[in-house]
């Protein structure tokens, strides 16, 4: 069995969702460098506009950055990774410049992998991605939201092939998202929609930061 390397973004939840036989290279999950703006600020603006913009909801009841203080390997339990992956996996963390802190979890056997990124450097929020991903997305899916906080289902013209990725960007502030993705194993493509199984993903790690904020 050939090990494939992906590059995705997940949560949490439904058992061995993403472990199946390995398959093909898919593309990356990390949000796109289109959307960094480093001059982008924790005040209310980013490159000189107001946030949110380009069409971006606001944030109703922003958390404090202070909840992604731990890091995006403390965003997934023990269980709820073997939930996903069907093994034990140890995150493995890492920094994607301009961007923020990463946390990685993958079964190699299966090529089914999770990556969460807490995207903290670009100070634009949904914004950013609103602005310069959603008019080249190969798929863009405004969600109802997750737990109260505004968020996405989107697959970025350079992010993967959309049977088999899903990304969900959730705006806990306006200058601050939060990327949950999904990457399936081979024998699941077809068989379920990443799209449909990213939000339930990406609620997991919003019911983390929130119990981190006492909300």
């Amino acid at each position: 069995m050939r090990i494939r390397s992906t590059a995705s973004v997940f949560g949490v939840g439904v058992v061995f969702l993403l472990a199946g036989c390995s398959g093909g290279e898919t593309g990356s999950a990390a949000p796109p460098k289109s959307s960094v703006d480093p001059a982008g600020s924790s005040s209310g603006r980013a490159n000189g506009q107001a946030l949110p913009y380009a069409g971006a909801p606001k944030v109703a009841e922003p958390l404090s950055s202070s909840v992604l203080s731990s890091g995006p390997c403390a965003a997934l339990t023990p269980q709820q990774v073997k939930t996903a992956l069907g093994v034990d996996a140890q995150g493995r963390s890492d920094t994607l410049p301009g961007i923020g802190p990463k946390c990685i979890w993958d079964n190699l056997e299966r090529g089914a992998k999770v990556t969460v990124y807490y995207v903290t450097e670009t100070g634009r929020g949904l914004s950013g991605l609103y602005e310069n991903t959603k008019p080249q997305a190969a798929v863009w899916k405004p969600l109802p939201g997750i737990q109260g906080f505004p968020a996405v289902a989107y697959v970025a013209s350079t992010g993967g092939d959309p049977r088999e990725f899903c990304a969900v960007s959730v705006g806990i502030a306006d200058n601050l998202t939060v990327e949950t993705a999904v990457s399936l194993g081979e024998s699941k493509i077809g068989k379920a929609d990443p799209c449909a199984i990213a939000p339930k993903e990406a609620d997991a790690v919003v019911t983390t930061l929130r119990a981190k904020a006492g909300a």
